[in-house]
């Protein structure tokens, strides 16, 4: 007997309502999803250009794939498309979910990150960027202090993998969310 992908045996997972919707919209609204996913106007392109996508799974090969390719300008990019951490965006509910860990933090640690990014910034010229989802605040303060000592060469591949963390959580968000559901 000779062993057989998933795909041959029909145990191939079906794609989500939200991939579906994904995969079937038409390329103006397929982008702005993206957009929302990441700022980068390259990385979304190249993930728009291979459409469709059977799983969540490829979806997310596709992004790691498009974000591994991306120049510092395209990083540039996706980065000026997310608040400092402790400062969210207002009104948006994604970069509040995201910062969550900032929620309770007390003053001081407050200005000790808001202190700590603007150091960051000048040193790097682009915001302090980590995959805030789940971390304390105390646990982005650490790592921005010890990120600060990095060279822009590590930090540029730092702010790529966390980059790459944020989409995919950005991304099985699209993909699950059913028409009608609060994303």
């Amino acid at each position: 007997m000779s062993s057989s992908s998933p795909r041959s045996t029909g145990d191939t997972p079906e794609p989500t309502p939200g991939l579906t919707r994904f995969n079937t919209a038409d390329d103006g609204t397929a982008l702005a999803a993206l957009h929302e996913v990441c700022a980068s106007r390259a990385w979304g392109s190249k993930v728009l250009a291979q459409r469709p996508y059977a799983t969540a799974g490829a979806l997310f090969a596709a992004s790691d794939a498009a974000m591994a390719e991306l120049s510092a300008q395209d990083l540039a990019e996706a980065m000026a498309g997310h608040p400092p951490i402790g400062r969210p965006k207002p009104g948006d509910p994604t970069s509040r979910r995201e910062q969550s860990g900032m929620a309770g933090a007390s003053d001081a640690l407050k200005a000790d990150l808001l202190e700590l990014n603007l150091a960051y910034q000048e040193k790097f010229g682009h915001v302090f960027l980590i995959c805030a989802s789940g971390r304390t605040g105390e646990q982005m303060r650490d790592a921005v202090r010890h990120r600060i000592d990095n060279t822009p060469e590590q930090e540029r591949e730092i702010v790529r993998a966390e980059l790459r963390k944020i989409n995919r959580i950005r991304l099985t968000r699209m993909a699950e969310h059913a028409e009608g559901d609060a994303a």
